[in-house]
């Protein structure tokens, strides 16, 4: 399979170029940058593994155009570009860009209809069976136990709380049959009153060079149960948004998830 990566000389992308190098089965298509940015330069040396042989471009259609699948961990302000440039060229596409807006996961959602897409708050294996463990429990324990969410990340990070918080957020709230969005509490501060009845809340803690930490606490009066899970490196984002890449070969148009890639769901 050849893949491109969106956003090749970011922290992400020089990941995402070295995880499909050390494959055996996905050739590199190429790789896009920012316009002015380090455009021309060799995509293996930027991501420290040697020349490749293939330049940067801040061509984005030309990438859509020569990959049969393309891996997105830009900026949102790139999606519309992104989702366009794969319907056209019936590239499939692997979005992992966190801070997506509702319309924006609609627009996901309707380009799906034309081309096979996996959209992911967090690639790692592990989150995806976490997802599914929150969702267990949420559906087996009662509403006497509160459900709050803990994240930390990097002081770097710009979003809060992060893409995988709040799916583990929309998990808890499908295992309740609620949605999330009527649901929520993030951010609390100052004389707040006491804890709204059924409420999911939220907490985002930033740090420090944490890859990432997420914790789901339900919580009763006689016990708690903790379900948790830490990344220590990025790469295993990388690794799994290449399996995603490869498991679209052959797919329907649809949106999946690293449910469907994992066989989880």
């Amino acid at each position: 399979m050849r893949i491109g990566i969106a956003g090749a000389a970011g922290r992400m992308g020089r990941l995402l170029v070295q995880a499909v190098a050390g494959r055996g089965d996905a050739v590199l298509a190429g790789g896009t940058v920012r316009p002015g940015g380090k455009v021309g330069a060799d995509l293996g040396m930027l991501a420290g593994i040697g020349p490749r042989e293939i330049a940067a471009t801040d061509d984005p259609a030309a990438l859509f155009q020569a990959a049969d699948a393309v891996i997105d961990f830009t900026h949102p302000d790139a999606l519309a570009t992104h989702l366009g440039l794969a319907e056209r060229h019936g590239t499939a596409l692997v979005i992992g860009t966190s801070g997506l807006s509702l319309e924006q996961e609609r627009a996901i959602a309707e380009t799906a209809r034309s081309v096979p897409i996996v959209y992911a708050a967090n690639f790692s294996a592990g989150v995806a069976l976490l997802l599914a463990l929150v969702r267990r429990a949420a559906e087996t324990l009662g509403p006497e136990y509160d459900i709050e969410i803990v994240e930390m990340h990097h002081r770097q990070k710009i979003d809060a709380p992060s893409g995988t918080a709040i799916a583990m957020g929309r998990a808890a709230a499908a295992g309740r049959g609620i949605t999330l969005e009527d649901n929520m509490e993030s951010g609390r501060h100052g004389h707040t009153g006491r804890r709204r009845d059924g409420a999911i809340g939220f907490a985002a803690l930033r740090g420090g060079q944490v890859v990432g930490e997420h914790t789901a606490i339900f919580a009763a009066a006689t016990e708690h149960l903790t379900i948790g899970h830490r990344s220590f490196d990025r790469r295993v984002y990388a690794e799994g948004a290449v399996r995603a890449a490869l498991w679209l070969a052959g797919k329907p148009a649809g949106l999946y998830g690293m449910e469907d890639v994992l066989g989880l769901r």
